[in-house]
């Protein structure tokens, strides 16, 4: 909705709106921009009457904004649905979709394609540093969105993808997650079945390889599929696969049969295995676009990855404190890995809020233990909204810190931040690694914990 916004703004329109929690890094963004965000939601906030009101998918019955402009017949439109129209239509659309790393891909793709000089349009979820912004309303015959399957709004149940008439798409993987929208990992696949039967027989899909899921769900597809991944069986191998301090290193094999071309290494000054995964539908889609290898280099030596992503926040005494906004456990597990692989021999302490819809829940315990076997020291805290959750349903953080004692790994619970922070006060010395983890403000325990060390 920030992103939307800014680029409104930049077409010359007025721009205000409602939130009642609004935090780093979308916060600065707007402020950066001159858009005014009032805290909390009244129908006077609709004073003067607006010209067009965008209402996001938080919102439902019973927001006060809501029902004022149902009653007073206020023209109305989603996020997605306004994109469409205002944005996408007319150019080609490139969507990155998949439970993890959309943010990531998809502002690697518009950087390759900006230093390729398509000057792309683009919305991310996230502020890509190389533009200092997370959308941007591009002059170019392409426009980039990530394509997120959460629901479109209170009056469109829809998954937010299936509005962007999509060309060419990267789908990354697929779990279940979303669990206050989809009852059932079938479900989501049924809505990423949906998106592919979207894409022009022109078009072009490209997919994860080694995800049974997204295997699963490839036979909906009427365009051409280009598999990319680290198996054997992918069109697009990524081979020889090096980590260095200043990043990964990879071949990419090309297994189709007609193709002669010698293996491209490619550098990247990002970590880890799921980031080569992220580059290889990035550098699939770039080389279908008449982009050159030299040029995606080019542009994977000066990307500088997005706020929230493994975002080294500062360091203190020898102490670094990375942000991330990883909330599942496969993205927590792929992100200890790598931060371990930036930082080896130092000690990892991971911090995680649950507050998620998903990750709040035991649906997801085992693997959220599991997730956490290369940390060195876990502590968690008490999940977000709790008395929203029945019992029966709630992640049981106690489990969690007696399967990691087990194991010989030291975990710890504090309800509130101020005892996190005085906790890694006394605990922490010079050449730890702090890794805390939040799809949510976390009380800006990051600025607070540098401030105390």
């Amino acid at each position: 909705m920030a992103s939307l916004a800014v680029l409104l703004k930049q077409r010359g329109h007025h721009i205000c709106g409602s939130d009642e929690n609004i935090y780093h890094p979308m916060s600065e963004f707007l402020s950066q921009n001159n858009i005014t965000v009032k805290s909390g939601y009244d129908a006077k906030n609709l004073e003067p009457v607006p010209d067009l009101v965008v209402i996001g998918n938080a919102l439902s019955r019973g927001n006060p904004e809501v029902e004022a402009i149902l009653e007073s017949k206020l023209p109305y439109i989603s996020m997605a649905e306004l994109l469409k129209e205002y944005f996408i239509r007319g150019k080609t659309s490139l969507v990155v979709t998949g439970t993890h790393g959309k943010t990531t891909t998809t502002s690697l793709l518009a950087w390759v394609f900006e230093i390729a000089g398509k000057k792309p349009g683009f919305m991310i979820g996230g502020i890509a540093e190389n533009f200092g912004a997370s959308c941007l309303d591009g002059s170019g015959n392409c426009f980039i969105t990530e394509g997120d399957e959460y629901d479109t709004a209170f009056f469109d149940k829809r998954s937010k993808f299936l509005h962007y008439l999509p060309d060419q798409l990267i789908l990354n993987n697929l779990e279940f997650d979303h669990a206050d929208i989809f009852d059932s990992l079938a479900e989501i696949k049924n809505a990423f079945r949906l998106l592919l039967r979207l894409i022009p027989r022109e078009g072009l899909i490209v997919a994860n390889g080694d995800d049974e899921n997204v295997k699963s769900v490839l036979e909906s597809s009427f365009s051409p599929v280009i598999k990319f991944g680290l198996g054997k069986s992918c069109d697009m191998q990524a081979v020889n696969l090096r980590s260095s301090e200043a990043g990964m290193s990879f071949e990419i094999l090309d297994n189709r049969a007609e193709s002669s071309t010698q293996n491209q290494e490619f550098e990247l000054n990002l970590f880890g295995t799921y980031n080569v995964r992220n580059a290889l539908g990035v550098i699939i889609l770039a080389r279908y676009n008449g982009i050159a290898d030299k040029t995606i280099q080019s542009a994977f030596d000066s990307f500088q990855s997005v706020r929230r992503r493994q975002e080294l926040r500062g360091e203190v005494n020898g102490i670094a404190v990375y942000d991330d906004f990883a909330h599942h456990p496969t993205a927590i597990r792929e992100t200890v890995t790598a931060i371990k692989q930036k930082h080896p021999g130092r000690r990892l302490i991971t911090v995680f809020e649950p507050r998620s819809n998903t990750s709040v829940l035991k649906i997801h315990q085992d693997a959220l233990i599991d997730s956490f076997k290369k940390a060195d020291e876990v502590i968690l805290t008490t999940p977000h909204r709790l008395e929203l959750t029945p019992l029966e349903q709630q992640l049981e953080v106690r489990e969690v810190l007696k399967s990691l004692t087990k194991i010989k790994i030291p975990a710890y619970e504090f309800p509130q931040v101020e005892g996190i922070i005085k906790h890694l006060k006394l605990n922490c010395r010079s050449g730890d690694v702090v890794l805390i983890m939040s799809n949510g403000k976390f009380d800006n325990i990051h600025q607070r914990l540098l401030e105390e060390l």
